[in-house]
């Protein structure tokens, strides 16, 4: 990603996102969405039409690289920071995508959004428990998991339409956690493991469900980011499937299967 100051109320940075084509104002200090971010708009098997609930937004770069990717969704976001949910309504606007922001905690949705239904629900759950947090409030409650993270996907399931998907990214080390808290509400599990390189550990997991479904679990082979055996220098080494979803925008080819 690139980044320039920008001027604005708060301290904020460009970052250019699916190699150019979205450009996102974010916190210059603080939480900034990445790579991860990118994967989980990919895992989404959304298709033009169709409604589409982020919870968490952020600065919407989920949100946005699904709109960029796929026309025609019908996209709403939801951020608790309301500076934070602010960036992501001038960052829709400003790349042309249609998109609402709503600002709400996911545990506290307001009534008029409660009583919709979505056909799919993303989510990229702050990762990390309440010890130690950063000294920046705003990663803070970012990273940080002030609400649990099963309400998170209780939040998701009862916005969805019976079989809509869910796709979560997080650590691998929540995994159990996240199949726990679907279990006996969604089936058709899936997993995708995402390692940094060939034959390390995977760091995050990409988790899609269908609300209702019956299948059973899928586990799928990791999805590596990086060519080389290990970080040499500092220039980009992507392999050619990271380089697709990461700069040319395109799905996570292992889940096609979710559009059947």
């Amino acid at each position: 990603m690139t980044a320039a100051a920008t001027a604005a109320p708060q301290a904020t940075r460009r970052d250019a996102f699916l190699g150019g084509r979205l450009q996102l104002i974010q916190p210059a200090h603080g939480y900034r969405a990445g790579a991860d971010a990118v994967m989980l708009a990919a895992a989404c098997p959304a298709a033009p039409g169709a409604r589409v609930l982020d919870l968490g937004c952020g600065a919407g770069a989920a949100l946005l690289c699904l709109g960029a990717r796929v026309p025609g969704l019908a996209l709403t976001g939801v951020e608790r920071d309301p500076d934070t949910a602010g960036l992501a309504r001038a960052n829709a606007a400003a790349n042309g995508i249609e998109a609402r922001i709503v600002t709400a905690d996911v545990t506290a949705l307001p009534a008029a959004l409660r009583a919709e239904s979505f056909d799919h629900a993303i989510a990229n759950p702050p990762f990390f428990g309440p010890g130690t947090q950063a000294p920046d409030p705003a990663r803070a409650a970012a990273r940080h998991e002030a609400t649990p993270l099963a309400d998170w996907i209780d939040a998701a399931l009862r916005r969805l339409v019976p079989g809509g998907s869910l796709t979560l990214i997080h650590r691998a080390a929540a995994l159990d956690r996240i199949l726990v808290a679907l279990d006996g509400r969604a089936g058709a599990v899936t997993v995708l493991p995402v390692a940094a390189r060939a034959g390390r550990d995977a760091g995050r997991v990409i988790v899609g469900a269908r609300k209702g479904a019956r299948g059973p679990l899928r586990l799928l082979a990791p999805f590596v980011m990086h060519a080389a055996a290990a970080h040499l220098r500092d220039a980009e080494d992507l392999t050619p499937a990271a380089q697709a979803v990461l700069r040319d925008g395109a799905p996570i080819p292992s889940w096609l299967f979710c559009g059947g």
